[in-house]
């Protein structure tokens, strides 16, 4: 067992590597190594956490580790890239209901120990926990249970909200915004039941009122989620990594633990910047995404007018081969056909040739913030030719041939020209300004948030339809 001293240093130690793994996952260089940071400084938690003073039950923790170590090693060998925006969904979930089980324990544990002193029975002998609380004074407690129905309000609507945001990730749910009759109004009666529930429960104590708001708070995360559009996606799985952050903060006040509050506020806060920036780049208030402003119909959208060009891989080829300037726009059809490796090949050809070739990433591409950054890298594409939307607009005009690849809302014109569009003064790619269009799309069908695009009926657009991965194959039989 370690000493507390040493605990505190561990737990410093471990703060230093998580603010490094955060701030290399910033860059794609330097991802890697920032990944094995985090994977050191939670391996010296766990090992420090687990063996400080004040612990015991050693064969149970030891059990619950191997069991989910070896449910963590079987999901991340199953679980395929296109797949990893409903599973940090998932993990979300776990945090918060970690939260809230938490907090029901610790008003457990607090009103054992009123009942013994109430009985005037011993106090000796205690579990850790228990044997702190005996120790706080009335103020301590009361702050106790303020942190308390904190992390069982945060907790519960992390938990649903994480659920219903997996369900709709992973198509299991309709990514379509979703509410009962009363909308926002269900959801502000539920928040202001839980504030009176909360008065009542730091002025009465109790597990009735803490029960209640736990009820209350499943239903706000699993109703705010639900009328949330899918086109939000990306939004709501960081603001929900944000809450989860708050939620293992607040476990950490309760079980006095340092290194989980420090943990818990990093998480929080950067979940919230990365909201904030994703928001800024869709051109949408936060709290107008979080309350399910967006994603539905605000109004008669314009008619979308002419007819889809189809093409032939033959027809692209030859485009392909008279430009010398091309940008290739991955979105989430690229992850879900596995075509990054087939794309980064035809990459490499076009580049052989002589040809300026050159990727343009919107800020929510894919389902996950750096969803296709990770996907390129993957495939060895070159980090510098790999562009953010703000770096690469500006030269679609000066661009021969564009290809699209399994990308829709962040190339959809109607975001400037249809003030009635769901997705109106989002900032989009603006490929339409490129010589010659190519499209990889599998059919003529809407894309994930189901609004229609009038890209593909423009007149220098073609539609090379079918599996991505199948048509870059095949156009690379026709580049040599």
């Amino acid at each position: 067992m370690f000493a507390q001293p040493l605990v505190t240093s561990a737990a410093v130690a471990a703060s230093v590597l998580f603010i490094l793994s955060l701030g290399g996952l910033s860059n794609q260089e330097s991802a890697k190594r920032a990944v094995w940071y985090g994977i050191a400084g939670m391996a010296l938690a766990v090992v420090f956490t687990a063996l400080g003073p004040g612990v015991s039950n050693y064969g149970l923790m030891l059990a619950m580790v191997l069991v989910g170590a070896v449910i963590g090693t079987v999901v991340a060998r199953r679980v395929e890239m296109t797949q990893m925006p409903q599973l940090v969904a998932a993990l979300h979930s776990f945090v918060g209901l970690a939260a809230v089980f938490v907090g029901l324990n610790a008003e457990m544990e607090r009103l054992r120990v009123e009942g013994l002193r109430a009985a005037g029975e011993s106090l000796d002998g205690l579990a850790a926990f228990a044997a702190r609380l005996a120790t706080k004074t009335p103020t301590e407690i009361a702050f106790l249970q303020v942190e308390v129905v904190l992390g069982v309000f945060i907790g519960a609507v992390t938990f649903t909200g994480s659920v219903v945001a997996f369900g709709k990730l992973a198509g299991k749910l309709d990514g379509k915004p979703a509410q009962l009759p009363g909308g926002h109004l269900l959801n502000a009666a539920a928040a202001l039941a839980c504030v009176v529930l909360a008065v009542y429960y730091l002025a009465f104590g109790g597990m009735l009122p803490l029960i209640a708001i736990t009820v209350l708070a499943l239903f706000i995360g699993y109703h705010l989620i639900m009328g949330i559009g899918g086109a939000d996606m990306p939004v709501v799985v960081s603001m929900l990594n944000s809450y989860s952050g708050w939620a293992a903060a607040a476990i950490g006040f309760t079980l006095s633990n340092d290194l989980l509050i420090v943990t818990g506020a990093l998480v929080g806060s950067s979940g919230a910047i990365l909201s904030y920036i994703m928001c800024k780049a869709m051109n949408r208030a936060f709290v107008s995404v979080i309350l399910g402003g967006f994603g539905g119909a605000s109004g008669s959208q314009m008619a979308v007018e002419g007819e889809m060009i189809a093409t032939t891989a033959d027809e692209a080829a030859a485009a392909l081969d008279d430009a010398d300037s091309v940008v290739i726009v991955p979105g989430y059809g690229m992850a879900v056909a596995q075509a990054q490796s087939a794309v980064s090949e035809l990459t490499r050809r076009l580049r052989a040739k002589g040809k300026e070739v050159r990727f343009a990433i919107h800020p929510v591409a894919g389902r996950l913030p750096g969803h296709m950054n990770v996907l390129l890298a993957e495939a060895k594409v070159p980090y510098d030719i790999v562009l953010e939307m703000d770096e690469i607009n500006e030269d679609f005009s000066d661009t021969e041939v564009a290809i699209v690849i399994g990308s829709n809302d962040i190339v959809n014109p109607a975001a400037q020209d249809d003030p009635n569009s769901p997705i109106a003064g989002m900032p989009v790619l603006e490929v339409w300004k490129a010589g010659t269009v190519i499209v990889c799309k599998r059919g003529q069908g809407t894309g994930y948030s189901g609004i229609e695009n009038p890209l593909f009926f423009k007149d220098n657009a073609r539609m090379l339809y079918g599996d991505a991965k199948q048509s870059i194959n095949e156009l690379l039989t026709k580049i040599g």
